[in-house]
């Protein structure tokens, strides 16, 4: 592979947010997930713990999952507290106009910015969804870790001509998920990916977020 062949799949690479039924076949899956193990970690410690979910488990999540955080039951377990300030907050504001505008939502529309949001726990309506745990009693050096594996599957992904969305929200009910999937307690739930083939007729996937010019986040020193 050349560098400009990775360079096009790492530019292609965003977050997709609606997808069609279409499943990924099993050859496919296991040729993603293969490269995506090839990942660094502290030691060599590969801590990641994934959980590919299809069919009918993914069926029960989608159905349960929202009920459950619409009414309060969420069950996190790591802290969901940041604060972003500053040009962090601007980019967060931008990003969030910017998938928005491409859906014709108002910014006074809290109803239809709701509906978007609850559409997380839908999977965006991904055939599959690939969800990160930590096991106890790794940490934070660990967790860095389970990102870059995370970084590898979307990449490897991309080359594959599919599509994903990493998502917070989906750490946002570990029990459930958990419970569903009859994953030991110790093992912690980072986040997850929905992922599949791309709708292209959702009209949340004409948004393009921007990134920062090169000299605002990397610096150079000799």
């Amino acid at each position: 592979m050349t560098s400009t062949a990775f360079a096009d799949i790492a530019r292609q690479r965003r977050s997709v947010r609606g997808f069609i039924s279409k499943p990924v076949e099993q050859t496919l899956l296991n040729r993603v997930f293969e490269t995506a193990s090839t990942a660094p970690s502290n030691c060599n410690t590969q801590p990641w713990e994934c959980a590919v979910v299809s069919g009918d488990k993914l069926e029960t999540l989608r159905q349960r999952i929202p009920d459950a955080f619409a009414s309060g039951q969420w069950t996190m377990d790591f802290p969901y507290d940041g604060k972003y300030a500053g040009v962090y907050k601007e980019r967060q504001y931008q990003a969030a106009a910017d998938l928005y505008a491409a859906m014709g939502i108002a910014r006074e529309d809290k109803v239809g910015r709701n509906a978007q949001f609850m559409r997380n726990f839908e999977f965006f309506g991904a055939p599959h969804v690939a969800f990160i745990f930590l096991p106890e009693p790794f940490g934070l050096r660990e967790a860095a870790d389970c990102g870059m594996f995370a970084q590898n599957l979307m990449l490897s992904l991309t080359a594959e001509g599919l599509a994903s969305c990493p998502q917070t929200a989906l750490s946002f009910n570990a029990d459930l998920v958990r419970e569903v999937l009859d994953i030991p307690s110790e093992n912690k739930l980072l986040f997850g990916i929905s992922f599949g083939y791309e709708d292209a007729e959702d009209p949340a996937n004409r948004c393009r977020t921007q990134r920062a010019p090169l000299g605002e986040c990397i610096r150079f020193y000799d």
